[in-house]
């Protein structure tokens, strides 16, 4: 193991010589998009790689607002291995048929070449041109990061304990009543390996669904297996081993064997390959969601936000640290849909967010890394009214409810417009984090829109997409 992580840091190293030669000549940055499911990844690249090269009118994007940017334009990406973001396609699904695409299931690229004129000093004035690669990959795949440095028996016993807790207790007593019924230092038998996977996989899935919303569910492969779905390396699960080490034959053995080959063909791949060459980060959150299902749901999402910091490799960037090891030195933490929100929250959302971050942005900008967090919509499905209730002035949203939504008993069927009360986030979040009796009276439920009618040939509507934008690739455009 000491071996095979000293091959793979220089194998990193190498590689960030390399990276580091070429941007010395063609300046190009590592972008990389990731969230939990649902929170909006796929639209946040679309929307930017549409604005961008619809030239849109992003105010606080300094270097569009000032008339830097000459020209950007779609390039071919450098890696022939990784399938291309389809952009295109979204762009149409968004617009066209007014539908959200689906999730991000795998990783993807796309590449724009920026074309604009310094404003840097000695440079001022001359044409430079920025390769950005955006890459898109799924945030169950970063927390699967957490497992490289765990053991078996030690993730087993995180596993179980988070398993016996409320809520996910009602939903993996199936899988925990089977786990117990096997001797784990028993021959293994594949039968029952394949059986204990597949209740453990249902478990995770079910503790994903939008009613429960929870977020720390790695391994992350097990929800998106893509195409090693039914290979032994995703045929494993936790076992209480009350503090015996597995051996020889035994089930337990193999599990212990099979999540060693999980790390070792899956997360360290995912990390040597594609994360350790990223240069800047975007975090998206629901956070809506979570409020949507509950304490338990707001207290794993936490949870799992401090999980992602410690898989990244925050700090500055210098010259050596570029050459040697290239770290991610800025990373935007965005609270997505923000246009469910009438915007007097918009504020409270971003506050809620900085609360639920806090730890992990204090452990980033610690190392050296910029860190900022915002309220966002990358496209605006929504619009703001103010409706006269018993002769008080109420601060609505309109739009179109999806297909099923419910608000005030009434169920929408997707078509019409309807103006909204979304209610208010309250001005502290402190108190959201008191418990379950912190939601007493209160009934977060955030009712859920259809993709604005919008030309595609036209920039799309958003909430704060330029400030995104500037934070995270505005100083490479000075």
């Amino acid at each position: 193991m000491v071996w095979t992580g000293l091959w793979n840091e220089t194998r990193l190293a190498a590689r960030s010589i390399a990276s580091y030669a070429t941007d010395w000549v063609n300046p190009t940055l590592r972008l990389g998009v990731t969230g939990l499911s649902r929170s909006g990844k796929t639209v946040f690249i679309t929307a930017l790689v549409h604005g961008l090269i619809a030239a849109a009118r992003w105010p606080v994007f300094e270097a569009q607002a000032q008339g830097r940017i000459a020209r950007v334009r779609l390039e071919p990406q450098a890696d022939d291995g990784i399938p291309r973001f389809p952009y295109e396609q979204h762009l149409a699904t968004l617009t066209g048929e007014r539908i959200w695409p689906e999730g991000t299931r795998r990783i993807s690229e796309i590449r724009l070449a920026i074309d604009f004129a310094s404003n840097a000093g000695l440079m001022r004035g001359t044409s430079r041109t920025l390769t950005l690669d955006i890459v898109d990959y799924p945030g169950e795949w970063l927390l699967d990061l957490t497992l490289l440095g765990q053991t078996y028996p030690e993730w087993s016993r995180r596993s179980i304990d988070q398993a016996r807790s409320h809520p996910r207790d009602g939903l993996s007593g199936e899988w925990l009543a089977a786990a117990a019924a096997v001797d784990p230092f028993g021959r293994a038998e594949e039968g029952d390996a394949m059986r204990l996977a597949a209740l453990f996989t249902a478990y995770l899935r079910a503790c994903r669904d939008e009613r429960v919303s929870l977020s720390t569910l790695p391994p992350g492969r097990f929800l998106l297996p893509g195409e090693m779905e039914g290979s032994p390396a995703l045929t494993f699960c936790p076992l209480d081993l009350a503090g015996r080490a597995p051996a020889g034959d035994s089930l337990a053995a193999l599990m212990e064997r099979r999540f060693e080959s999980y790390k070792r063909l899956v997360v360290m791949p995912f990390y040597t390959q594609h994360f350790a060459s990223l240069d800047r980060q975007v975090v998206l959150v629901d956070a809506l969601a979570a409020l949507n299902a509950g304490p338990a749901a707001l207290a794993d999402l936490e949870l799992a936000l401090a999980d992602v910091l410690t898989a990244f490799r925050p700090g500055s960037n210098s010259i050596l640290s570029a050459m040697l090891s290239r770290r991610i030195d800025r990373i935007l933490f965005a609270a997505t849909k923000a246009d469910h929100l009438h915007q007097t929250s918009h504020d409270r959302l971003e506050g809620l967010l900085r609360r639920l971050t806090d730890r992990a942005i204090r452990r980033s900008e610690f190392a050296g890394a910029r860190v900022d967090v915002a309220a966002i919509a990358a496209l605006r499905a929504t619009r703001e009214t103010m409706v006269s209730r018993k002769g008080r002035p109420l601060a609505c949203i309109v739009g179109t409810p999806l297909a099923g939504e419910v608000a005030l008993g009434e169920r929408f069927d997707g078509e019409g417009e309807v103006a909204i009360f979304p209610g208010e986030l309250p001005a502290d979040p402190t108190g959201l984090f008191a418990g379950p009796e912190a939601f007493l009276g209160e009934d977060y439920r955030f009712v859920r829109f259809r993709p604005p009618v919008a030309d595609p040939r036209q920039p799309l509507p958003h909430i704060r997409l330029d400030r995104a934008v500037e934070f995270l690739i505005g100083d490479r455009l000075a």
